[in-house]
């Protein structure tokens, strides 16, 4: 496989101007490789403190992290990328007391951190499992030094977080963080207002499909389904031996 380009690819913020975007992504379950950049990319480039993930990487198979289920000789998994779906009828920001979680009119839910008061109805109401409260004053103990964006946001005890769609990142015409250094090319980002944008396009034609639709969230992120459930080989269906082979000592 080529080795993926790292330059940061602009997005096209809109060819009209009284266009109004509804930021949107794709992933690409048959690319996905598990390899988690995506989460480890979002954790610096955000400067989360220790044991706080705005992105995770879940295994569908086994009952752990990679572990498949199926059989010995044909194991079954494949990797569900997992951060806010920023919701278009998002129930966090309606059990929200303090009106801390709010929705921009370019569809990104984000909190203000100002007027969050830790109650956590929003994590309880959040179907998806991905907002985390920070219980503790946040803390790094394995680097002495902040990393991340110089506009990352400060993180402060008390409140809870999510993933922002790297709203920073946004007004400077990127792609999320997790976006450009997928190395599999899994992830696509841009306006699914636009019937013309490359997510829009990747939604019809590969039949993408968004978590739980039955709660009528309407998420904004997109799963492009497996196509089928992989299977890796061990060799022990190939391997064939005749007891007459077999020298025993």
């Amino acid at each position: 496989m080529a080795v993926a380009e790292t330059e940061q690819k602009p997005i096209v913020i809109s060819p009209k101007p009284d266009h109004i975007p509804h930021w949107g992504m794709v992933i690409d379950l048959n690319r996905c490789i598990g390899c988690e950049t995506c989460a480890v990319g979002c954790k610096i480039k955000n400067n989360l403190a220790d044991g706080v993930w705005w992105n995770r990487v879940l295994t569908i198979g086994g009952d752990g992290l990679d572990v498949a289920d199926g059989s010995v000789e044909q194991p079954r998994a494949y990797a569900l990328p997992l951060s806010c779906q920023h919701c278009e009828n998002a129930p966090c920001l309606k059990v929200c007391p303090t009106g801390a979680t709010y929705r921009t009119a370019d569809g990104l839910v984000l909190i203000d951190y100002n007027k969050c008061i830790g109650c956590r109805a929003c994590i309880q109401a959040c179907p998806y499992g991905v907002r985390i409260f920070n219980e503790e004053q946040p803390k790094h103990e394995y680097t002495d030094f902040d990393l991340g964006a110089a506009e990352a946001l400060p993180h402060e005890q008390g409140v809870v977080e999510k993933c922002t769609f790297c709203a920073d990142r946004l007004e400077q015409g990127l792609d999320p963080f997790c976006v450009d250094v997928c190395p599999a090319r899994a992830r696509f980002f841009g306006d699914l207002n636009d019937p013309d944008s490359e997510v829009s396009q990747l939604i019809e034609e590969r039949h993408a499909e968004t978590l739980h639709p039955e709660l009528g969230t309407k998420p904004s992120v997109y799963y492009i389904p497996p196509e089928k459930v992989r299977t890796h080989p061990t060799g022990l269906d190939r391997l064939q031996l005749n007891a007459a082979d077999v020298v025993h000592e």
